[in-house]
């Protein structure tokens, strides 16, 4: 009996070491998380984008941004002229926060250094509540040391700074979380379906019907994609639904604009399915390779982790995933009631990676049995 079993495992070995995909999978799918866990993934925030709006334009404001600037938490990269440029540049997803300063921040400074009792705050913050982790961030500079702005030895920071928290108030995760399981479930279904299209064709025997027609690769490419994009919208539908209803998350932007951002990013999956189902040569080898498209599509496009808190060469890896982009187009419509025509930079990188997806596709395809 144990030759036999012997006889077997080796047999099972010898297999995989001939399936290079499998024998990858092996090797990459541990190394790749390690990485990504050790290396890519940072909970502790820094270098935020934002903006001031610095009423004052005097010496102290001069000094509390310094003072800010300090603790690398933000980066001020832009000026802003009025508090409405600030909110309209939180909602559209440009910046993460703003540091309002009053006119009389210099008298409310002097004030707070004799010592007299505060009925207002020194500044004011305006955050984009619809990130929790960047929402608590940025509530730990409402304790400013007011030493390095004074110019004089003070007492340990205190609520010197209000924060005030837009689209998110209470903190709940879940109206963070609901937009963003769009990205992962349609990256999830929608790149698996068509990774196996191509292949499934060739594994049932319909390549020879497929070569006996007159259909073109890109007819064909097209042909698998259309049915899937109601599987999509059924899918979104589903989730925002029961979110509404059963989480209470609150649905801001426009349904034209929603819909649109979910097109782009529906047919930017099915396309990234169709080059996978192009270069797989069985149907396992075609889910094999979808787990290194989801794998970062969770970790790297800002779902579960703060993009800001990436390094820079993650966050250059994750600008390629098309989920990395749905993510901001998502949160930004369904939480903070940006359109999608202020969202230009996403919409056409995911318009452009479904063109060359459909492109490099269907050069790779061929009406071939091997």
């Amino acid at each position: 009996m144990w030759s036999r079993v012997l006889a077997v495992i080796v047999k099972e070995l010898r297999q995989l070491s001939r399936d290079r995909m499998t024998f990858a999978m092996i090797v990459m799918i541990p190394l790749v998380q390690l990485i990504l866990f050790g290396y890519a993934i940072n909970t502790d925030v820094r270098h935020l984008p934002a903006a001031v709006v610095d009423m004052s334009d005097s010496s102290y404001s001069r000094a509390l941004i310094q003072a800010v600037t300090a603790t690398q938490v933000v980066d001020f990269s832009q000026r802003l002229s009025s508090v409405h440029q600030a909110e309209t540049a939180i909602t559209n997803g440009q910046i993460k926060a703003a540091l309002v300063i009053p006119a009389d921040v210099g008298e409310r400074l002097v004030r707070y250094s004799a010592g007299h009792y505060m009925t207002e705050p020194v500044a004011q913050w305006l955050v984009d509540g619809s990130d929790t982790v960047v929402a608590s961030t940025i509530k730990g500079l409402r304790k400013m040391p007011m030493d390095e702005v004074l110019g004089n030895p003070h007492s340990e920071g205190v609520p010197t700074l209000e924060v005030v928290q837009y689209f998110n108030p209470e903190q709940r995760s879940v109206v963070n979380i609901v937009p963003g399981l769009l990205g992962v479930i349609l990256t999830m279904t929608m790149v698996l379906f068509t990774a196996v299209a191509i292949v499934r064709e060739r594994e049932q025997g319909n390549m020879e019907f497929l070569i006996t027609t007159p259909i073109r690769p890109f007819e064909l490419m097209l042909g698998k994609i259309v049915p899937y994009v109601i599987v999509g919208f059924v899918q979104v539908g589903i989730i925002l639904g029961v979110g509404h209803r059963l989480f209470a998350v609150p649905i801001r932007g426009g349904l034209d604009s929603l819909a649109l951002a979910a097109l782009l990013f529906i047919l930017a999956s099915l396309t990234l399915g169709l080059v996978i189902s192009t270069v797989a040569r069985t149907q396992l080898q075609a889910m094999q390779m979808t787990v290194f498209v989801l794998l970062p599509s969770i970790l790297l496009s800002g779902f579960m982790f703060p993009f800001e808190g990436m390094p820079q060469v993650a966050q250059w890896i994750s600008e390629i995933l098309p989920a990395t982009h749905f993510m901001r187009m998502a949160r930004a419509i369904v939480l903070r009631g940006a359109e999608v025509a202020n969202l230009g930079y996403d919409v056409l990188w995911l318009l452009g990676f479904t063109l060359v997806g459909l492109a490099v596709a269907s050069l790779r395809f061929s009406k071939r049995l091997d």
